[in-house]
């Protein structure tokens, strides 16, 4: 892989025993006026590692990144920081930890009336003091960390859909943030492109010491990406280790997830739960 500009490295650092977690969800509990979408849930994210959180759909897994970025407040539990405690906050007082914690949504969500350099520069006009000429240095560099060096000027309208996936994930580090949460990278995408996505989360990971967190339903990628699995069920951990060690779990839970197995019981864990808000995932 090739080396990441030193303007967009992270101060993030790595390793494990006795590194604290840069993100905790202590004892999460949250509901949309139905059953518990998180039911107690608990997770340390540890520095500069990929964590991926896997489930079925309605498990609670986009509704954790909306904990984690501050977009909900639980109904109960704490969501800690860098030490921090943030789920009390105010908008004002989570702008500058915002800007600590790239975000890519599922669909790239790219501004389609915006060229590619203007989508990636957007952040940094909204939230840095650089000049217009630093703001395009830092655009072309973050280009060329996603592989895409030279799109400044083209529409998303004239990319595929692993292009605008990169573009976005190229939006989400311009502002050198420590964290990235992925929504689903790698849906609608081909196995080529969506190998090329896993590569750039390792690549971030392994070169810019970025802490990923990871939701997603393909089995491929987390077997790939993950340096440790967390398997939500009925808004619980049911599983959490490496992908290795999901494979060897005896609940059959989790085995009909790994597996595709099909299970009455699994399908509708909660006779009559109301969807959270649209949450599919």
């Amino acid at each position: 892989m090739r080396d990441v500009p030193n303007s967009l490295r992270t101060d993030a650092a790595g390793g494990e025993g006795g590194v604290a977690p840069i993100i905790r969800v202590v004892d999460l509990h949250k509901a949309f006026g139905g059953p518990p979408v998180l039911d107690g849930v608990s997770i340390d994210f540890a520095p500069a590692k990929t964590t991926v959180i896997m489930g079925p759909s309605g498990c609670g897994k986009s509704v954790t990144l909306k904990h984690i970025v501050g977009l909900l407040k639980p109904d109960s539990g704490q969501v800690f920081f860098d030490g921090q405690r943030v789920d009390q906050l105010t908008e004002r007082q989570w702008a500058p930890i915002r800007l600590q914690i790239g975000l890519l949504f599922q669909m790239g969500a790219l501004f389609d009336s915006m060229t590619v350099g203007d989508n990636i520069e957007f952040p940094l006009i909204e939230h840095t003091p650089l000049s217009k000429a630093e703001r395009r240095e830092r655009v072309a560099e973050a280009l060329k960390v996603v592989d895409m060096a030279g799109a400044e000027a083209r529409m998303p309208s004239q990319l595929s859909g692993g292009q605008r996936k990169r573009v976005a994930l190229a939006r989400a580090i311009v502002v050198k943030p420590r964290v990235v949460l992925y929504d689903e990278p790698t849906t609608g995408l081909d196995p080529i492109r969506s190998d090329g996505i896993n590569e750039l989360i390792i690549k971030l990971r392994n070169t810019m010491g970025v802490t990923n967190i990871v939701v997603t339903h393909d089995l491929a990628s987390a077997r790939k990406i993950a340096d440790r699995v967390v398997m939500l069920l009925g808004g619980k951990v049911a599983a959490d280790g490496s992908f290795q060690s999901l494979e060897r779990s005896p609940d059959e839970r989790v085995q009909h997830f790994l597996t595709g197995t099909y299970s009455r019981d699994d399908d509708d864990p909660v006779p009559g739960a109301v969807p959270a808000r649209g949450e599919t995932t």
